[in-house]
């Protein structure tokens, strides 16, 4: 743009303390500063006052200009595979309504010159991590019994330490690199070594992170120079963010120290090995490599779990709207209408919905009777169709009769089955060929679907109303979001299989697990709108899956907790609630989906997960009691899934919150125009006001107005 009277220079200054070869950044709403897109960003520079970074540019008249900073690691190019500069966000300001510059502000003198703290807008401080763009997440864990086992005598009682070092293997030049490690003396650590490259780059990219999983280190800090003793009982979660994960190696140096020694002691280096890319073949396993001593023997085994996180290769991520972490003040004790109306299957009747869960039908039930948000499950089919549905299997009745014998029945996944097939199970008279299902039926099967409970109880169908599209099982995630009221709230929860403590899986899967969750995601992307979203599941890592690949939408960790009405699960993040809440502030994702009966148990523990920063729901065959869910809320319960809404609901206006509050916002907003346009005030961008009312970060003490509806 040239120099004219359409634009005008403006200077951006912001205070951010960052680390070596962290740099800040500027995006918004115009093209000069990339149109809220993160490779057209302005970057800043840093001055001689230290801490300051300062940046101009032209910026067009006639309009407010919002905008965002951001902390990045710029990854050069290296004229082989990096062809042009790669931007990582480490962290970005998350603010529901972004700063702004209004054309007062642009035409006056007296803010150009204001030097802007980074994070702290009207007095809110509020930063998050970022999410993947270009690079992928590596994380490998250390937990369970002896995950490491040391075989030397001497190691037995000694304290381990451990560290975590990417290692760049391009072709033709890892050989000599790793042929580097014969030269060791007994003292040194393998870290020392210029394993990566460039040294002035090596503690700039990649960035290797760690968390262990209890109260006092389960935010992600960088390692320090020997690395962190291993107790047992503990959850170590390394954290590697990478360009190329297919030519990155990890290596493991092992240090000991004596048991009560000071920390300020030197440990001494015994041990290390290397995790290769080549066994990482898939998004999440187990890998077990020896542990090498210094004079090449082997002294031990190490076995690490670990999980990879590509971004998402359809959808790109903007940072104009950001609710990952948003919570209003104003949403405390929401009424969330599980599997829509509620479980329709249970072994006893007595509290089962009268409509079929999980369809359309029984979404819209919830939603005419109050429900600020519907919970419902999604899982692929076969064709990679994001569809909803509770169950991992379904069962089929095989023939036309009045009464059934358990080998009349057949027992199919889900997951083996397209979304036509899907459908075509859904006539309750529709003869179902043998070449469509892939098993051999006589000529007289009906091929009616039947939920589990039905069919291992040998209960007459409980349904007959799938004629009715909206009651028919297995409606798509997108039907789901086309269909309903956009200002009804979608819990999403993810259906994955989980391992049994006993080391058993709820089921086998064929998907990838990127892939899968790169379907459901874009899907929502694509299809969500303005819809406040927030997705769940029991599985941790899912959970920092759909973190990392997408920066709109808030994830809740499902957790089972201490309980013998469900067989345990392997993962210790799922086995009770103080372990969910620190794996939740790791993750730095919203907060945790609880299991009542421990709340019940222990109602401090409430407290404890709102004290720690996070929101907090709760599940279970407890809350289908009106004087438990009054109890719950009570307690400060930001939402309560229960089944049956219709019947156990205490609303008197039968309206989602999000759906009131949007009205009283539009209401606002044509009174506050009604007065901005006489002649006496100006009028100022909706949205941009230092009063706005957007409720803050989990921000939970009362205002003077309710929050509009972001």
């Amino acid at each position: 743009m040239g120099d004219d009277s359409s634009s005008g220079e403006w200077q951006f200054c912001v205070r951010a303390v960052t680390a070596p070869g962290e740099t800040l950044a500027v995006v918004g709403d115009c093209p000069q500063l990339g149109q809220w897109k993160l490779q057209g960003a302005l970057d800043l520079h840093c001055g001689s006052e230290g801490n300051v970074w300062r940046g101009s540019t032209r910026l067009p008249r006639g309009q407010t200009i919002n905008y965002r900073y951001m902390v990045c690691v710029l990854v050069p190019p290296d004229g082989e595979r990096i062809m042009e500069e790669i931007r990582v966000v480490k962290k970005w300001e998350t603010h529901p309504q972004p700063r702004y510059i209004s054309q007062k502000i642009f035409e006056s003198s007296e803010k150009r010159d204001e030097l802007e703290e980074f994070g702290l807008v009207d007095g809110l401080q509020q930063v998050e991590r970022g999410w993947l763009t270009s690079e992928t997440v590596i994380q490998l864990k250390l937990f369970g019994e002896e995950p490491i086992k040391m075989w030397k005598r001497r190691l037995l009682n000694k304290q381990v330490l451990v560290k975590v070092t990417p290692v760049t293997i391009s072709s033709g030049n890892a050989p000599d690199r790793l042929a580097k490690t014969s030269e060791l003396s007994l003292d040194e650590s393998m870290d020392t070594l210029e394993l990566s490259g460039n040294s002035t780059e090596k503690n700039v990219w990649p960035i290797t992170e760690l968390s262990v999983i209890n109260e006092d280190d389960c935010i992600f800090q960088t390692q320090s120079q020997f690395g962190k003793v291993y107790n047992p009982g503990d959850f170590f979660l390394y954290q590697i963010q990478v360009l190329f994960p297919e030519n990155t190696a990890y290596l493991i140096d092992f240090y000991a120290r004596n048991q009560g020694s000071n920390e300020e002691d030197v440990p001494t280096h015994v041990g290390f090995c290397y995790i290769l890319p080549s066994t990482l073949k898939n998004s999440e396993g187990q890998v077990i490599v020896p542990i090498t001593g210094l004079r090449h023997q082997p002294i031990g085994q190490l076995t690490v779990e670990y999980l990879k996180v590509a971004p998402l290769p359809h959808a790109v991520c903007d940072m104009k709207e950001v609710f990952s972490r948003y919570w209003s003040h104003t949403w405390c004790g929401l009424d969330v209408g599980h599997r829509g109306a509620g479980n329709s299957f249970k072994t006893q009747k007595i509290g089962m919905a009268e409509i079929r869960e999980n369809t359309i039908a029984s979404l819209t039930q919830a939603a005419r009777h109050g429900a600020d948000f519907v919970e419902f499950d999604v899982q692929l089919s076969r064709d990679l169709v994001p569809v909803i549905y509770h169950d991992f299997h379904v069962i089929i009745s095989m023939k036309q009769k009045a009464t059934y014998g358990e080998s009349d029945f057949l027992t199919l996944p889900v997951k083996d089955l397209t979304l036509q097939q899907l459908h075509l199970l859904k006539g309750k008279d529709w003869p179902v060929p043998s070449k469509v299902l892939h098993f051999s039926c006589s000529e007289d099967a009906s091929g009616r679907v039947y939920h589990l409970e039905e069919g291992k109880n040998q209960l007459n169908p409980r349904f007959f109303d799938e004629d009715l599209e909206d009651h028919q099982p297995f409606p798509t995630l997108q039907s789901a979001l086309e269909k309903l009221n956009e200002h009804v709230g979608f819990n999403i929860e993810i259906k994955w299989t989980m391992q049994l403590k006993d080391g058993t899986y709820e089921l086998y899967h064929p998907f990838d697990l990127n892939l899968y969750l790169d379907v459901v995601l874009e899907t929502v992307l694509k299809h969500g709108g303005h819809r406040k979203i927030i997705f769940s599941c029991f599985h941790p890592d899912i959970c920092t899956m759909i973190r990392l690949k997408q920066n709109k939408y808030p994830v809740m960790f499902l957790t089972q907790g201490a309980t013998n009405k469900y067989p345990p699960y392997n993962d210790p993040r799922c086995h009770d609630i103080h372990g969910a809440m620190y794996f939740t502030k790791a993750a730095g994702i919203l907060g945790v989906n609880a299991h009542t009966e421990d709340l019940l148990r222990d109602p401090s523990l409430v407290q404890a997960v709102r004290d720690a920063g996070l929101v907090l729901f709760c599940w279970g065959d407890d809350n289908n009691d009106t004087k438990t869910i009054k109890h719950l809320k009570s307690l400060g319960l930001h939402g309560v899934i229960y089944d049956k809404i219709d019947q156990l609901g205490c609303k008197e206006v039968k309206e989602s919150i999000f759906l009131v509050e949007a009205r009283e916002s539009e209401r606002q907003q044509i009174a506050a125009l009604g007065i901005q346009n006489s002649p006496q005030s100006p009028v100022e961008p909706q949205g941009c006001s230092k009063e706005s009312e957007e409720g803050p970060l989990l921000n939970l003490a009362p205002t003077a107005a309710a929050s509009s509806s972001g």
